[in-house]
């Protein structure tokens, strides 16, 4: 998991500084902060998560995850509405988490620490943008980060460096679940409020089910189903009511 993480890092960081060519000289010490703190939660999220896949089951891992969402969401909800659009979310992701399953209880805590890493991404996204241009300051933050897992990477599987379809897949991963994502998601946390983007995130735990049973073959009941709906309902209602409050 520490080596994939890393190939994803690298290879997201290569993609946007060649994209972005950031500006380095002449940022003040809030430019840095932001890129550090940003980088720390990039890494916290992203190892974390990749280690309670190694676990426990992708559905169950990322409906942990999402907790760290659901807690910015219920944190700063506003009146009785948005507090009960959190709720259902959070209906929708404890429902998720009956499926049977062996629970690997160490994947658990991997998966709640990459809930803590997701929270401060969301928290910590705005700031970055609004003192990075473009993608500059995700760029100069992904190359940070693949330069702090850098070592332990190589340390815990260097055989795995020289294998070319490893190097693919790291590449491939880093395009489809970091270029193109967090690019994504930084251009939207210009605009949206940290609670209306939490969420949104519900759609991932549902997501994550679907791909598990397309990819895994891990077979969705009707439990599943109703917590896919709890979550995308929530979702719709959050982005109606943020419609109805910017017109």
């Amino acid at each position: 998991p520490t080596t994939m993480v890393w190939l994803r890092l690298a290879s997201s960081a290569v993609v946007l500084l060649l994209i972005a060519r950031p500006r380095l000289t002449g940022r003040s010490r809030r430019d840095w902060l932001a890129v550090l703190a940003y980088a720390a939660s990039l890494v916290a999220m992203n190892w974390a998560i990749y280690q309670s896949f190694a676990r426990i089951p992708l559905g169950l891992a990322v409906t942990i995850e999402f907790l760290g969402p659901l807690g910015v969401a219920a944190a700063m909800s506003r009146g009785w509405r948005d507090a009960a659009l959190a709720l259902l979310a959070g209906a929708g992701v404890v429902l998720l988490g009956f499926s049977p399953t062996d629970v690997d209880w160490v994947g658990v805590v991997y998966a709640l620490l990459a809930g803590v890493g997701w929270a401060g991404y969301i928290l910590v996204s705005p700031w970055l943008g609004r003192t990075w241009r473009g993608l500059d300051g995700l760029g100069v933050a992904s190359t940070v980060g693949a330069l702090v897992l850098a070592v332990p990477a190589v340390l815990a599987d260097t055989p795995a460096l020289v294998q070319p379809s490893v190097l693919a897949a790291g590449a491939a991963v880093g395009l489809l679940s970091s270029v193109i994502p967090y690019s994504l998601e930084l251009q939207a946390l210009r605009t949206l409020p940290p609670r209306v983007f939490s969420i949104l995130m519900a759609l991932e735990p549902a997501v994550a089910a679907a791909a598990a049973y397309l990819l895994l073959h891990e077979k969705l009941s009707i439990v599943d189903l109703l917590a896919m709906a709890c979550v995308i309902t929530a979702s719709v209602g959050v982005t109606r009511a943020a419609t109805r409050r910017s017109d």
